[in-house]
């Protein structure tokens, strides 16, 4: 019985969906706009999980009670816009919420044809966690809710051959400007995210110091973000922003620094090094060691004696 509860019920339509959410069928199969501008729209509450193959946006200016996104709960008291990808969890147990914003739900199949329907699985926000969402200025609130207008003015206008090239041309400029807004967020935050930074070092430091690698291995993304309470995502792209590289490539700077000091510092082999790291074959250190230093490790302890 557990289990059952447990596995969150899937919503395979966009019209599915809305009725899930105690809301009218859509005007369009595939794409629909909810205006909670204009509108007092009441979302109805789930007693579980629910997944939806579709794309969501919402920009919301206040809303009161909250909505499980991902793992975890949003307050939307201070708005903003969130984004959901196909297959994430949504709901979660919740009363009934009253919106006050937009949100569009798009089904791939809309962006079937054109290269947005490609290019929008780059956006990297779209697997960030609810907690991490794009807060805007009054200037940027603008920008976005002139975008939701244009696309509410399509869906509810005369519907002819240029219909979805315009509303998708909408979709296009909506995911640019957030993508700029979100870069723009990171530069702002630089000090939260300096804070951050510090704590990741600490991080891979601890692990690498202790015996984490030799009992779980090399440390995964999810494993740091997960300890720093944020979205893979979210973790690369802010330390993109801020140094230049994603998490990957900063984990494997740090694993460099640290086999450097061995390599230099200890009488262990090579192997040994490998093991202490986490690595599973040692082939595979020496492998990333010479791609990051252009030497192999032998070639670098040598080059201290």
């Amino acid at each position: 019985m557990k289990s059952e509860e447990a596995t969150p019920h899937r919503y395979n339509s966009l019209s599915e969906t809305l009725q899930a959410m105690g809301l009218p069928k859509p005007v369009h199969p595939l794409i629909s706009l909810i205006d909670g501008i204009n509108n007092k729209i009441t979302i109805k509450g789930s007693n579980g999980s629910r997944m939806t193959t579709l794309y969501k946006i919402a920009y919301t200016t206040k809303m009161k009670g909250k909505m499980q996104y991902g793992q975890g709960y949003y307050d939307f008291d201070e708005g903003g816009l969130l984004f959901a990808a196909p297959n994430q969890l949504i709901g979660g147990k919740t009363n009934d919420t009253v919106l006050s914003g937009y949100t569009l739900l798009i089904h791939p199949d809309f962006l079937w044809n054109y290269p947005l329907g490609k290019k929008i699985r780059q956006y990297g926000f779209f697997s960030y966690s609810s907690n991490e969402t794009l807060h805007l200025s009054d200037i940027e609130k603008n920008i976005i809710v002139g975008i939701f207008k244009h696309i509410q003015l399509e869906l509810e206008g005369r519907i002819d051959d240029f219909s979805q090239d315009v509303i998708i041309s909408q979709i296009e400029l909506l995911l640019t400007y957030s993508n700029r807004f979100y870069k723009r967020q990171f530069i702002t935050r630089k000090a939260v995210s300096t804070q951050l930074l510090e704590k990741l070092e600490d991080l891979i430091e601890q692990y690498f110091k202790g015996e984490l690698p030799l009992q779980k291995g090399l440390p995964t993304v999810t494993y740091l973000a997960d300890r720093l309470n944020m979205s893979p995502g979210y973790l690369s792209d802010m330390l993109r922003s801020l140094i230049g590289q994603n998490a990957t490539q900063f984990m494997h700077a740090k694993l460099i620094e640290y086999a450097k000091e061995q390599l230099s510092g200890t009488g262990l082999s090579v192997n040994e090094i490998a093991w202490s790291l986490g690595f599973e074959h040692a082939q595979s250190f020496s492998k990333l060691f010479k791609n990051k230093t252009k030497l192999t490790p032998l070639e670098f302890r040598r080059s201290f004696n």
